[in-house]
């Protein structure tokens, strides 16, 4: 996992619930979190921060995925506003994410394992995303659409319909910006 992501993880923590929540969690996953945002650490430590996270607010590890993915969005886009420049909804920014902002993200950061997604229109309008990657962070890409719903001022409904988390061999969530 590259380093940035735990350096908006921290932003979001401290943000959320003040500057030495972070520490706090840190200490209880029995991390030194000195993360640089070019380097790459285990994903092992980001899903011990989480899983701290979790159990300290007595959330669902897939709620506070989603709760960082939604808040990640804001932390991103200001630093990296170049990738939300060009889109004027969060249905492009959103479906660019394989075409344009993933081969940003190599670019800036080599070595990234970026998820996949494959997007098709289904029947009743809505969006299907299909998610795959070695990470099966599906919770996080959720909280991340939810996010960019929020940064362009959208409201978008998410179903999960299929999660690896339980046995199906892809995770597809159904989005839908006209809920």
């Amino acid at each position: 996992m590259k380093g940035v992501i735990f350096n908006v993880l921290e932003d979001a923590v401290v943000a959320e619930h003040g500057p030495d929540s972070w520490a706090d969690l840190l200490d209880a996953a029995g991390l030194d979190g000195i993360y640089s945002s070019l380097g790459s650490y285990p994903d092992a430590e980001l899903l011990a921060i989480v899983d701290r996270a979790a159990a300290t607010l007595d959330q669902p590890v897939p709620q506070v995925l989603r709760w960082f993915g939604r808040k990640a969005i804001p932390l991103l886009a200001e630093r990296y506003p170049r990738l939300f420049e060009q889109h004027r909804s969060a249905r492009s920014f959103v479906t660019s994410v394989n075409d344009i902002i993933h081969p940003e993200v190599r670019k800036l950061y080599a070595g990234a394992a970026c998820p996949h997604f494959h997007f098709h229109e289904l029947d009743d309008g809505r969006l299907a995303m299909a998610y795959r990657s070695q990470r099966q962070l599906c919770h996080l890409a959720q909280g991340f659409v939810e996010g960019s719903g929020d940064h362009f001022a959208e409201t978008v409904a998410v179903e999960h319909i299929s999660c690896v988390h339980h046995g199906e061999p892809v995770c597809r969530l159904a989005l839908d910006w006209a809920a």
